[in-house]
């Protein structure tokens, strides 16, 4: 952003703070949540996404991103080399699943 835009914007945040008009916002005074996985994604797809996480409905690749972070730490608690063997063949399979997921999504938004 230029100074003036910044200058501009910061004055209209003053304004609505006097006004009152940024009182018993969803969220207020909590922290604001970590979306440092959206600085590797373009922000229309950042902002599609966030919206269809509020709406509850993630696409694929989410689901499948939290299984692969199960099974890692399925991996990290195995005790015996077998249990390791079947936590990495989980892994490799749902990383590969992912990899798929993400690839459909981009495709069908055509990026």
């Amino acid at each position: 952003m230029t100074r003036s835009l910044d200058r501009l914007v910061e004055r209209q945040i003053q304004k609505a703070l006097a006004e009152g008009k940024l009182r018993g916002l969803e969220g207020e005074g909590k922290p604001l949540p970590d979306r440092s996985g959206e600085a590797y994604t373009d922000m229309a797809t950042a902002v599609a996404i966030r919206i269809m996480a509020e709406a509850g409905a993630l696409p694929e690749e989410f689901r499948i991103r939290k299984l692969i972070d199960a099974a890692k730490q399925s991996y990290r608690d195995a005790t015996d080399d077998d249990a390791k063997r079947v936590a990495m063949a989980l892994i490799a399979d749902l990383q590969q699943r992912y990899n798929m997921a993400v690839e459909a999504r981009r495709r069908f938004m055509g990026s």
